[in-house]
């Protein structure tokens, strides 16, 4: 079968209640977590995507042994000094920056040479963010064109710590920090602008010497050496990175209605919300609680009748930088000019996302001028879509096969998309959902 969809119909309303699978960040993170620890830890609604099946097959080849049973894997840890593996190790990330950059923080005192490689989209990324702060602890590293996979890690048996100023916004970079912190003597001292903290929730619910301290625009983190981490049981929520893509589409779907069960709404992950409600969309949270230190609740989303413009804050961006794309969607069919700023880092994802964001309007048929950094689109409350556009070449990106179905879904036209095992990364179930509020 060819790996492409064609759509053809609009999505015109619905009225549903859905459940989104587990967050792949927090999954990622609780598979390298679970592997330190000392013991056996269970979780519950792990996103079993290509990207957190790369980091169980990664922590495997390190030595922690993984069982899979319906929707339950455990993990038995082999401890902070564990790792057992053979020489000529290699591990492939595949897809998932978060995998590559994290687990380089748990291999900085790894006695003999680990090569770490990924996909043809990872293998484009900057890993020097990461390898350049490691390399301080006493880590050395061996990159192809002076920062990018496949990499070459060896690490030192004499790790001291270190002060780092991470000023990018990068959360993979400081987790991959942090991790390192824990193996270093001495206080490791993190200066990070604000980015998601589901490492430092984690830390803390472990009990881990880790302090926090927040300003307006930057973290002071402080993570000390750490002999022993305890098993941890999680109920992975749902993943508000994957329900922006439904948020979205029930605000394109006039006269609908989506409430989105269960969903981490962690305040650095919802730049969404807060951009969409200055927009004119009414987004409440329901049945809030706190569940090992993460805010969860449930998203009730009702279309609007009128989209507002807007002049995004910058100071948004990091709490929305997976959700960029989709915005953009919501831009496009509000009334007046909407201007996004400092968004250079959405050229170091998977895909250039910003180039990325703007072919797809341009395809669409919406007026778009776009900078290096920033993009303005000139909205146009009645667009609707009666030509073909074709999306591909786009290296897999999983958001950009994921926008263009949304858009095709409430604009119309014939949408052919290649690539569609690109969901396969981060959500695999996707189009089974669309389909589910089709019907």
């Amino acid at each position: 079968m060819p790996n492409k969809i064609i759509l053809k119909k609009r999505i015109l309303n619905f009225n549903r209640k859905i459940s989104i699978p587990g967050d792949k960040s927090i999954s990622i993170r609780w598979v390298i977590i679970s592997s330190l620890a000392s013991g056996i830890s269970k979780a519950y609604n792990l996103l079993m995507s290509q990207d957190v099946i790369a980091s169980i097959k990664a922590v495997q080849k390190l030595g922690a042994k993984v069982y899979i049973d319906k929707n339950v894997c455990t993990i038995h840890g082999v401890g902070i000094k564990g790792f057992n593996y053979k020489k000529k190790l290699v591990i492939d990330a595949q897809n998932s920056g978060t995998l590559g950059r994290l687990i380089l923080g748990t291999l900085i005192d790894t006695p003999v040479p680990i090569k770490i490689i990924g996909d043809r989209s990872l293998s484009r990324r900057d890993f020097k963010r990461v390898s350049k702060p490691l390399s301080k602890f006493g880590a050395s590293f061996k990159l192809r064109n002076n920062y990018k996979l496949p990499l070459i890690i060896k690490g030192s048996k004499k790790l001291k710590s270190i002060k780092f100023f991470e000023n990018k916004g990068s959360a993979q970079c400081k987790s991959s920090i942090i991790f390192g912190g824990i193996k270093a003597d001495g206080k490791t001292i993190i200066k990070a602008k604000k980015s998601r903290n589901h490492t430092e929730l984690l830390f803390k619910y472990l009990k881990l010497p880790i302090k926090i301290k927040k300003n307006k625009n930057f973290d002071i983190i402080e993570i000390r050496k750490v002999n022993k981490i305890k098993p941890i049981n999680y109920k992975i929520p749902s993943d508000i990175s994957s329900a922006a893509f439904f948020i979205v589409l029930t605000v394109l779907c006039e006269k609908s209605k989506l409430i989105i069960k269960n969903v981490n709404v962690n305040p650095t992950r919802i730049g969404i919300i807060k951009i969409l409600r200055k927009m004119g969309v009414k987004i409440s949270l329901l049945n809030k609680k706190i569940y090992k230190g993460e805010p969860l609740a449930d998203i009730l989303v009702i279309s609007p009748k009128i989209l507002k413009s807007i002049n995004c804050p910058s100071n948004l961006n990091s709490g929305a930088i997976d959700e960029f794309l989709v915005i953009f969607l919501i831009a496009a069919k509000a009334k007046g000019i909407s201007i996004f700023r400092n968004l250079e880092e959405l050229n170091k994802k998977e895909s250039p996302r910003l180039i990325w964001g703007s072919k797809i309007l341009k395809k669409m048929g919406v007026k778009v001028i776009r900078t290096k950094n920033s993009i303005k689109i000139f909205g146009n409350p009645a667009l609707k879509i009666n030509k073909k556009v074709v999306i591909q070449k786009y290296l897999k990106d999983h958001r950009v096969f994921m926008t263009s179905v949304i858009a095709a879904s409430a604009f119309g036209g014939e949408w052919h998309i290649h690539d569609k095992d690109s969901i396969k990364t981060s959500f695999p179930s996707f189009l089974k959902i669309v389909n589910l509020l089709k019907k």
